[in-house]
């Protein structure tokens, strides 16, 4: 490291100790002053237009929620302009707050940038977007960034603004990929799928899988995932069926070269070049009659304590079903704590490596002949997820509290909740809805989160129904059967009012 980053890096180092202090004010809800800026930038190449972009920037808005502290100020930053519908929506749901108190104390900045570029890089752009950000902070003392990823543009984003960040320092960016997650996965005891990691070229494919095979001569599939890749994008399915025990190279080039990817358009050789530039992993698809794709949820505070988070089963769709649609929470309790004790010891290793902040660990599990199941850890994603805004969400709201050892989440007066959260709700008929529409049918057909009943639905990424036709929301109920039932009907209203209009 040469002198001037060595000094970014003591500067950096010295503001992330700031955390420290303030961590029972950012955490707890009380009475003390501070200010939190969320610039939930995005840092991903599926992302091909600036809809998509603002409607995942909107993702966050749970955080508004935040604002039930009373001397908390919210600086949220997106792209483009949020509606004042949709920051009313939020603001009505805090419970014990009067909106209008709450929004004295919330700031949308925006740089009017509707590319597709990163939200952080479009601030670093714009020094007097970034002063009036400043300018907005009470004392800098008591105020931190929240990103969605950690790169090194939220990095010197939090230097520029003078603020800690809440999040893993970039210079941790190799644990959490694809090669990085194996090898802790190795050292940490934890099962995970034969393969390969750090990959660069054809060739060095090639021998990983003929050696896979010999190793263990029933593999029908293998996945080769770059090492940066979120909710799928960078993965690609190799079918082996039919292939002999034994083969050669030339048997196997027909097979790569028909290797199917997750993401559209991707072609044979941009996915090599792609291989070549970020590296990446081969490793066995583990299949099975019964399987399931959970996740366990985590954070490491700035105290250095692991906390287990939540668990959910994810929800899979796409080409080769790698792609992130939505969850379930909590997962199922049969496997909820095999996944949870795996993930703690990740958790405990990286906290012990000085990571910071909320992580997630994706597994799949198969049911075993015995009627067992079997988890295999898969990666680490040292950022927030799709997971994340449906449980805080779902937390801020009831203030209830998820179980890691028996995988139950309980509100305040004993009740058990759940929920069914999807970011991909959508269909060309919602193109005609505002988000506006979509409030009033909410209302006439009475799926508004209920704050007596803690059920209902909340709405998230709304500004993307007149151009994309999709929103994304939680269905919360008081059994995985209410809140799954609360889900389809959801989307059955919205079906039938959109084929009316």
């Amino acid at each position: 490291m040469n002198s001037s980053l060595s000094d970014l890096q003591a500067d950096f180092d010295r503001l992330q100790k700031k955390l420290v202090p303030l961590w029972k004010s950012i955490e707890r809800f009380n009475q003390d002053p501070q200010t939190i800026v969320v610039v939930p930038s995005m840092s991903i190449d599926a992302i091909d237009s600036g809809a998509v972009m603002q409607a995942y920037e909107e993702r966050f808005l749970f955080l508004l929620l935040l604002l039930r502290q009373p001397r908390a100020r919210l600086i949220y930053v997106t792209s483009q302009t949020i509606l004042p519908s949709i920051i009313d929506y939020y603001l009505d749901l805090l419970p014990g707050v009067i909106p209008s108190h709450a929004r004295q104390r919330l700031f949308l900045p925006s740089p009017m940038d509707g590319s597709v570029r990163p939200l952080s890089d479009k601030l670093l752009d714009r020094p007097r977007l970034i002063q009036r950000i400043r300018s907005l902070i009470m004392d800098p003392d008591r105020a931190h960034l929240v990103p969605f990823n950690t790169t090194n543009r939220e990095k010197e984003l939090a230097l520029r603004l003078g603020i800690p960040m809440y999040g893993a320092d970039p210079n941790f960016f190799p644990l959490g990929t694809k090669s990085g997650s194996r090898k802790i996965f190795m050292d940490e005891g934890v099962p995970y799928p034969l393969g390969r990691e750090n990959i660069t070229s054809e060739d060095e494919l090639f021998k990983a899988i003929v050696d896979m095979r010999v190793a263990k001569p029933c593999i029908e599939q293998v996945m080769v995932k770059l090492n940066e890749g979120v909710s799928g994008e960078g993965n690609a399915v190799i079918d082996l069926r039919g292939l002999p025990s034994l083969f050669v190279k030339s048997t196997l080039e027909e097979r790569l070269r028909g290797m199917k990817f997750e993401l559209q358009g991707i072609t044979y050789d941009s996915y090599m070049k792609k291989l070549q530039e970020r590296k990446g992993v081969v490793e066995e698809r583990i299949v099975g009659e019964e399987f399931r794709s959970p996740s366990v949820q985590l954070r490491i505070t700035p105290l250095g304590k692991v906390e287990l988070l939540s668990t959910h089963d994810q929800i899979l769709g796409g080409p080769t079903g790698q792609s992130y649609l939505g969850c379930v929470f909590p997962a199922d309790t049969a496997y909820a704590s095999l996944i949870t004790q795996a993930a703690a010891k990740v958790g405990r290793r990286l906290a012990k490596e000085g990571v910071i902040g909320r992580f997630a660990l994706d597994f799949v599990v198969v049911r075993a002949k015995d009627g067992k199941w079997e988890p295999y850890a898969i990666e680490i994603n040292l950022r927030k997820g799709g997971t994340t805004h449906p449980f805080l969400t779902l937390q801020f709201l009831t203030d209830g509290t998820y179980n890691p050892e028996t995988g139950i989440f309980t509100a305040p007066n004993g009740q058990q909740k759940f929920f069914v959260a999807s970011d991909h709700v959508e269909s060309p008929h919602y193109r005609t809805l505002t988000p506006d529409d979509l409030f009033d049918i909410v209302v006439r057909h009475n799926l508004h989160f209920d704050q007596t009943l803690q059920t209902g639905v909340v709405f998230h990424m709304m500004s993307a129904l007149g151009e994309l036709g999709r929103t994304g929301l939680t269905a919360v109920g008081n059994s995985h059967e209410d809140a799954k039932a609360t889900y389809d009907r959801a989307l059955a209203v919205l079906e039938e009012e959109t084929r009316a209009g």
